[in-house]
């Protein structure tokens, strides 16, 4: 009998009200390894109703006892990174290597959460007018809900969650369907770190438990990561029905690689930055964009020999560079647009398809592919493959990498591979895109900055985690306050003047 990944509300796993189930996969065999339960929105409601009942003493808990919550969480996560990342190469199916630098960033963000108190400060303004004074503070918002993708499942829900808790909200995390187990796993552990019962809880399932989500009545807020057209949906029918919502969305990563750049860095970076997770990441570089003939010719003359060596197979076995996809379907709709590039006219210089892995027959896996002389027009320059192919566009200057760049509906992040200030300054300044890197392949802030993309790559006002998600997950209160001390003075019938 299989293992039930149910939800877990108000301090306990429960199963789903419906009895549904969907089967979960380790993408490394092929193998139905668990069962996730498929929740109802009555489920939704019982989460939610967990969660409200929780808000009000969790909110008066002063910051500094909850800090001290988010420290001994820190701890058992510590404890525990082999632990939570073995579950990750179990589902999800990326090397464990790198599954451990998942967990390591998303606790990076719980050290954040550790100095909420700090994050928290308002303003104070005395003797504003004769006996007056103003102050402001950050409240939170309430019930707070994440949904999250399947591609990080520990690092993305800790973007979320511990700074909203730490700011005194209570969470619901929906988590991917397709790699429920970690969630259970941090609840647990954030349990042992003493974190009262009913401030957070996971609701397994699909498409019916996030409607419910969107249009509960006291969920306040959503934060949500995954595809722009998901996104899209979940910001307009969130904020449709009053919800504050940040949706993160697709993107369609660029790497320009100038003339003067090294490169062998150049080409040590599209490698890691192209094919590490198997390209399952929103911030993966999807398109090389050499400048000049010679560059592209001498770039390719590095990338083809080492793309043909990589070492693809099961996560957990030492030494692999790049596990399998996530599921058969998305494994098949990569091959099939790695074809339509090549009917397009693509040059494929490295194709992955067809990899068999001894001992994985039946493991969801396509190997490297390497694409030279793609054009705009082509289907894998324009979707977002999320897959290990690397699209390489060769432009003639600097600018036409630039207007290449502007010209694409997603702006998550890019970079720039130069020895040339003046050149690297500029794209910085120009470049309308959210993230940006000069010499670095994948530039993901760091925990105190904050994570987002600009145009359809984000939906919303606020970035996620760092102070951004400080100010998401609170809300702004001005107070105004005036002890007379005997002043004395009548009806004031005109609008308030300070003197």
């Amino acid at each position: 009998m299989k293992n039930i990944v149910e939800n877990y509300i108000n301090g306990a796993r429960k199963s789903s009200t419906g009895g549904a189930t969907q089967d979960v996969f380790n993408p490394a065999t092929g193998e139905a390894i668990a069962q996730v339960t498929m929740s109802t929105a009555t489920d939704v409601s019982t989460a939610v109703q967990a969660a409200k009942e929780a808000f009000p003493t969790w909110r008066d808990t002063p910051p500094v006892k909850r800090a001290r919550v988010m420290f001994a969480f820190n701890q058992v996560l510590q404890a525990n990174t082999d632990k939570i990342a073995e579950t990750l190469t179990r589902e999800h199916g990326k090397t464990f290597e790198d599954a451990k630098g998942e967990v390591i960033r998303g606790i990076e963000v719980v050290e954040f959460a550790c100095g909420i108190p700090q994050l928290l400060k308002g303003t104070f303004n005395e003797q504003i007018a004769t006996g007056v004074d103003a102050h402001s503070v950050r409240q939170p918002l309430g019930v707070v809900v994440g949904i999250t993708p399947f591609n990080f499942p520990a690092m993305v829900p800790m973007w979320m969650f511990p700074i909203a808790i730490a700011c005194g909200c209570t969470f619901v995390h929906k988590p991917s369907e397709k790699d429920p187990s970690a969630s259970l796993l941090m609840a647990d552990l954030f349990k042992e770190a003493g974190l009262p019962d009913g401030v957070f809880n996971v609701v397994q399932g699909g498409k019916e438990a996030v409607d419910a989500l969107l249009d509960h009545p006291d969920v306040q807020g959503v934060s949500f990561v995954g595809s722009t057209p998901v996104a899209e949906y979940i910001y307009k029918r969130g904020t449709n029905s009053g919800k504050r919502v940040q949706a993160l969305g697709g993107a369609k990563n660029h790497m320009v690689i100038l003339p003067d750049a090294d490169l062998d860095q150049a080409a040590d970076a599209l490698m890691g930055a192209g094919y590490g997770s198997a390209g399952e990441r929103c911030m993966a570089i999807s398109v090389a964009v050499p400048v000049g003939e010679k560059t592209a010719e001498a770039l390719m003359e590095r990338l083809v020999p080492r793309v043909k060596e990589l070492r693809v197979g099961s996560g957990m076995e030492p030494g692999m560079e790049m596990g399998p996809l996530i599921t058969r379907e998305q494994r098949d709709r990569v091959a099939s647009l790695v074809q339509s590039g090549v009917d397009q006219g693509a040059e494929l210089l490295v194709d992955g398809r067809g990899l068999v892995v001894s001992g994985c027959e039946n493991g969801f896996f396509i190997g490297a592919c390497l694409f030279d002389r793609v054009s705009t027009d082509m289907e894998i320059y324009k979707q977002e493959i999320f897959g290990p192919v690397l699209a390489t566009v060769r432009v003639e200057s600097y600018e036409d990498a630039v207007a290449l760049i502007e010209g694409n509906e997603y702006a998550n992040g890019t970079a720039i591979f130069t020895r040339d200030g003046d050149a690297a300054r500029d794209f910085v300044n120009r470049i309308q895109v959210g993230m940006v890197g000069v010499n670095i392949p994948i530039p993901v802030p760091v925990a105190y900055h904050s994570f987002g993309g600009w145009k359809r790559s984000l939906f919303g006002d606020y970035h996620i985690y760092g102070t951004e998600s400080v100010n998401f997950y609170t809300r702004l209160k001005a107070v105004t306050t005036r002890w007379p001390a005997g002043i004395k003075e009548g009806a004031v019938f005109n609008f308030p003047i300070l003197t």
